[in-house]
């Protein structure tokens, strides 16, 4: 990692972070800084190893298609359920 690496993130990086959308914060990352793609990922990256409080939050936020899957099957199982009660 160079001296380059070691800057701190801007803030509205470390936000993204901190909800959980590391693709957010390596977009972010790429305009604040004009980073290509793949060094933005690497600094985030970095950052999530470093400090295992965001690399937590990053982990255990579900996706929101994550979210999506969880209501369809409630809503089907609820469907099948009235239709089995009739």
């Amino acid at each position: 990692m160079t001296l380059a690496d070691q800057r701190p993130l801007p803030l509205d990086v470390l936000e993204a972070l901190g909800q959980g959308h590391k693709i957010e914060a390596v977009k972010r990352l790429r305009a604040a800084e004009g980073l290509g793609l793949r060094e933005a990922k690497q600094r985030v990256e970095a950052h999530l190893g470093a400090d295992p409080r965001v690399r937590l939050a990053t982990v255990e936020r579900p996706s929101a298609a994550g979210r999506w899957v969880a209501l369809f099957v409630v809503v089907a199982l609820a469907a099948l359920g009235a239709v089995l009660a009739t």
